[in-house]
């Protein structure tokens, strides 16, 4: 491309004008500057202050109004708390009775219908008694005649004491006559004994029921031979109208049971409750029944490592059978006036357990507690906490130590909601700001639960959960505010 000299000239000539009048344009300006006078530059630098006040004033960003985190709170409760101990048990009957033959012969007759109801002394097996009624009758004869014979022996001894007497008898006819006599009257005594033992074995021949309970069937057939040369056992009677549930318990559980005060097995009058227990059945349905434990065994298997405990509970419906497996649960204290939280309250972290506890101005303050057992989803509080005051149980995941609140009713408690201070209810008509708190508060409140149940699992009693620390954070005090 061929490039045309003349036109660069115009235009360069052009460039060379334009910018000899700018530079005398300048010129001119800053002539007129350097002839200000210095009220002048006062002036301008004044306006351009206000200038720039104004538009600050007009651009500034609006202030950002922060309210105070909302959360729900209620009062400490104070109530009397039952401790339980739950424990595996067994069924058994209250009396079980072998019904076994006590002689030999064959089996006659049944004379019940198995798995029925049997009353004391009532006729349920027949042996074969002709044997027996033999033996009997010869006992009677025999003691008959040893009778007659002991008879004549007296009425020897009764003719030969007076001829003695006049000289008419030897002392050799005496003695033999009173040892006669006394043999004789042996003979009849053995000959008692005799019929005594065969009407017995006669008895028993008739088999009876020992006390009244439900039979089991029988343990042999009709014709079978029985009694000590043959099988025994004939059947079994149960009395359960009142069971027996064992079940074990460890050392350590009979330790805590001497720190309450509480002897297993022994009723204390002067006390408010004993132990007793509920069972659950393998339905898990609760049985409507309760039970005191009666006995324990004095001392511990050292195989084991633990003792057995007997509680007695009546079963009038014979709901339970002997032999079944259940669960048990034992009443182990009863804490009068405790300090209960809810465990929805409770954060727990490597320090401890802390709670925060609203003060009368709004403050939250972190309250480091001891925890003592957990029952159904409230634990008490050993240290730390006083009835009188208001923990926090929802919204806390956003609090510090010293954080002014504001309070709203506890969703769904109509019972709060009348308690509550007007500027907390005003408050509560503001709509909170969707985040992803609600979440975090309730993944929390899982955590919280399933830290407090870790803490059973290294090695405490059962339904006894403890906390780990009571310090305080530095500048906090475990005492309740009584500001």
């Amino acid at each position: 491309m061929q490039v045309d000299s003349s036109k660069l000239m115009h235009y360069g000539t052009k460039v060379m004008e334009k910018g000899h009048a700018a530079k005398s344009a300048l010129s001119r300006f800053f002539g007129k500057i350097k002839q200000l006078k210095f009220k002048h530059w006062i002036i301008i630098i004044v306006i351009l202050a206000v200038i720039g006040a104004g538009a600050w004033y007009l651009l500034r960003p609006e202030p950002e109004h922060i309210q105070p985190p909302i959360v729900s709170a209620q009062e400490v409760e104070v109530k009397d708390m039952e401790i339980y101990g739950e424990y595996v048990g067994r069924i058994r009957a209250q009396q079980f009775v072998e019904i076994r033959a006590r002689v030999e012969g064959y089996l006659e007759s049944m004379m019940f219908d198995e798995g029925t109801y049997v009353k004391k002394d009532q006729l349920l097996f027949v042996i074969d008694p002709k044997v027996y009624q033999a033996r009997v009758e010869g006992a009677k004869a025999s003691l008959s005649k040893n009778r007659a014979l002991a008879q004549k022996a007296e009425r020897d001894l009764n003719r030969i004491q007076p001829l003695y007497e006049q000289d008419a008898a030897s002392q050799l006819d005496l003695d033999n006559a009173i040892a006669a006599y006394e043999s004789a009257v042996a003979e009849v005594q053995m000959s008692e004994a005799n019929l005594t033992q065969a009407e017995i074995a006669l008895g028993y021949t008739s088999v009876r029921s020992p006390i009244s309970g439900y039979i089991s069937e029988r343990s042999v057939d009709i014709g079978t031979l029985v009694g000590p040369g043959g099988k025994s056992l004939l059947a079994t009677v149960v009395k359960s109208d009142t069971v027996q549930v064992d079940f074990s318990m460890t050392g350590l559980d009979y330790l805590r049971s001497k720190e309450r005060n509480v002897n297993l097995g022994q009723k204390v009058d002067d006390r408010k409750w004993n132990p007793f227990i509920t069972i659950t059945l393998v339905d898990n349905t609760v049985y409507p029944y309760t039970g005191l434990v009666d006995f324990a065994d004095p001392q511990v298997d050292p195989q084991t490592g633990t003792f057995t405990v007997r509680a007695a509970i009546p079963n009038p419906d014979h709901i339970l059978l002997p032999g079944q497996i259940t669960r048990v649960k034992l009443l182990l204290d009863v804490r009068e006036n405790a300090i209960v939280v809810p465990q929805k309250a409770l954060i727990i972290d490597k320090g401890g357990a802390y709670i925060f506890v609203v003060r009368p101005d709004s403050v939250c303050e972190q309250r480091f507690i001891e925890l003592g057992p957990e029952i159904g989803n409230s634990v008490i509080v050993e240290r730390g906490l006083a009835a009188d005051e208001k923990i926090i149980v929802e919204g806390y995941h956003k609090l510090v130590h010293g954080t002014k609140v504001r309070l709203v009713p506890i969703p769904g408690d109509t019972a709060a909601s009348g308690t509550m201070p007007a500027d907390s209810m005003a408050g509560a008509a503001a709509p909170m700001q969707p985040d992803s708190s609600k979440a975090a508060d309730s993944s929390s409140h899982g955590r919280i639960g399933d830290s407090v149940r870790s803490l059973s699992d290294t090695g405490k009693a059962p339904a006894d959960i403890h906390g780990t620390a009571s310090r305080q954070l530095p500048g906090l005090d475990s005492t309740p505010n009584q500001d």
